[in-house]
């Protein structure tokens, strides 16, 4: 049999690089949509934290603890 020829090799390997690359961007694609949403998440969660505090204590922040 004979062995493929260095065009061929090159083709086979171009051929998995592009395969390589469509992959990683649909990873990267993902993980960013997973990091909006998340940042979004970790935003809303915040504003509650400090509506919250608000109701809490509407004085303002709560002083530290003496030993400190």
């Amino acid at each position: 049999m004979d062995e493929p020829s260095r065009m061929d090799r090159l083709e086979m390997r171009l051929t998995e690089q592009e395969a390589t690359i469509e992959d990683l961007n649909r990873t990267v694609t993902e993980q960013w949509r997973m990091i909006d949403r998340l940042s979004r998440l970790i935003a809303g969660l915040r504003e509650q934290v400090e509506e919250a505090a608000a109701r809490v204590s509407p004085r303002g922040p709560e002083p530290p603890p003496p030993h400190y």
